[in-house]
């Protein structure tokens, strides 16, 4: 969930947190009306989901993946693997 849909909106809108930029919405590729109210007043700020979008970020996930697959075909488990618990 999206940490500003989980109570957060009100925050802004009574100037009790300034502002934020998000890329990350609840319901992608939608993003909720109320984001977008705030976003035209100037009090968010919304980018299309592209938070990891640099080279270094691209290459750090290719490492993760890399070490990841090493560690389940030698037998262990993966450091970044998804918990059924999380789900």
């Amino acid at each position: 969930m999206c940490l500003l849909m989980a109570g957060r909106v009100e925050h802004v809108k009574a100037k009790k947190i300034a502002g934020a930029g998000l890329d990350v919405f609840e319901q992608e590729p939608a993003v909720n009306p109320k984001l977008l109210r705030l976003s035209r007043a100037g009090r968010v700020v919304l980018l299309p989901h592209m938070g990891s979008a640099t080279i270094e970020g691209r290459v750090d996930m290719g490492e993760k993946v890399i070490v990841n697959i090493k560690t389940f075909m030698d037998g262990h488990r993966p450091p970044d693997r998804v918990l059924p618990s999380m789900l």
